[in-house]
């Protein structure tokens, strides 16, 4: 059944005209004003809201995950490179494109460029999707017209940012469940085991052994005051959580976590290896060193090497060498400063910067091998102190049953 349409286009000599078609969908609206050589802009149901749009809710299903960014650009690279146009490549993207808030995005490009704007600037308005990075890498794309090798790059570049994040996830994951496992088992206890064999030794009389004592006084104050608990740990977390979101806290804690035992380590390898990544990308694609390094600081994750990335995009300005200064910062080990040094002497800084991020992508893979297998069972020993640890405390009362009975 035939709807009416109102529209907003553009016509040859880039006038906006408005007007109203009957059709059956909005498809066919759209191929009818092309076919009449205007670019249409806006497609609107008599009534209803733009057909462009979709209903959100706030705060869900308007995520777009990197890992999809990353397909995203290895086909739209296969698509510019087989000879199809800009827009013909965006709006296939936009039809077969899983994810539905990129899909979304896809079409607004595509609209974007269709009135006459350039693919990074329509890019750098969804900055949830597209960040910094890829819009400069696909500006120098378009401007050294190797769109199609950027793409790959950045695919290539993405690609490798998501099973770095893996690795560290796997690294993580575990400790954190194992933590959180035990911390159930020792509340569960406190407030529901130990509250039977205080009833129980309570009945027997006499005096109990000192770790039996303290963990009933545990006990008891835990189940009196246990919603008190409760609230400091949500504020200490909300705490926590604005801390480290504000400019000092950041700060800081991005320098804790490098010097945190064991991880610390891990921490410094990735933030290396995305540095390295992300700035050999940048000099490929033919980005000046200047705004490449204030990409790489933006784009860091780790405001110590954010830091240093702005400190030497600083004394680049005052014509020194790039190298130089990062050896002022102890986050760059003298093997990645001398690799360096050599990329620049030799014109060569981005097969350079292309080796570290191997040898450091390495360095966390063999690190996160490492740690799976010291942390397991590591965290078992630490499950069975704390539990085994009230067990016995809660049993040694039993060694001396028969002084107790009265």
């Amino acid at each position: 059944m035939a709807e009416t349409f109102t529209y907003k286009v553009r016509d040859r000599q880039g006038k906006l005209v408005e007007g109203q078609l009957d059709a059956d969908n909005a498809q066919l609206v759209v191929s009818k004003l092309r076919s009449m050589g205007y670019v249409p802009i806006e497609i609107q149901a008599a009534g209803k809201q733009t057909l462009s749009k979709e209903l959100k809710i706030p705060g869900l299903s308007d995520r777009v995950k990197l890992k999809d960014v990353a397909v995203f650009s290895r086909q739209f690279a296969t698509m510019i490179n087989a000879g199809l146009s800009l827009l013909r490549s965006l709006y296939i993207l936009a039809e077969q494109t899983e994810s539905k808030p990129l899909a979304e995005i896809a079409n607004q490009v595509r609209m974007d460029v269709e009135r006459g704007s350039s693919l990074s600037a329509a890019l750098s308005k969804h900055p949830k999707a597209f960040n910094r990075l890829y819009v400069a890498m696909v500006r120098a794309g378009e401007v050294g017209g190797v769109l199609d090798s950027v793409l790959l790059r950045l695919a290539d570049t993405i690609e490798k940012q998501v099973e770095l994040r893996r690795k560290v996830k796997s690294a993580m994951t575990y400790p954190a469940v194992v933590a959180v496992l035990v911390l159930l088992i020792l509340t569960a206890m406190l407030l529901f085991i130990i509250p039977m064999f205080e009833d129980l030794y309570v009945e027997l009389g006499g005096s109990l052994p000192v770790p039996t004592q303290i963990l009933i006084n545990i006990s008891s104050f835990a189940r009196k005051v246990w919603y008190l608990i409760f609230a400091a740990e949500i504020a200490a977390v909300f705490l926590f959580r604005r801390w480290i979101n504000s400019e000092e806290g950041r700060k800081r804690w991005d320098a804790i976590k490098l010097r945190v035992p064991v991880f610390g380590g891990l921490v410094r390898k990735t933030a290396l290896a995305r540095f390295s990544r992300t700035l050999s990308a940048l000099v490929r694609s033919g980005v000046p060193i200047l705004e490449s390094l204030d990409i790489v600081a933006e784009t860091s994750g780790n405001h110590v090497v954010a830091e240093a990335a702005r400190d030497t995009q600083a004394a680049v300005k005052r014509g020194e060498p790039l190298a130089r200064k990062l050896e002022d910062h102890p986050v760059f080990p003298p093997m990645v400063v001398q690799m360096m040094a050599v990329g620049e002497e030799t014109g060569a800084l981005d097969e350079m910067l292309d080796k570290i991020a191997d040898f450091y992508d390495a360095e966390v893979e063999a690190t996160v091998d490492a740690l799976t297998s010291l942390i397991e069972p590591l965290l078992i020993v630490v499950m069975g102190v704390c539990v085994g640890g009230m067990v016995i405390a809660l049993y040694m009362p039993m060694f001396n049953i028969i002084k107790l009975i009265k």
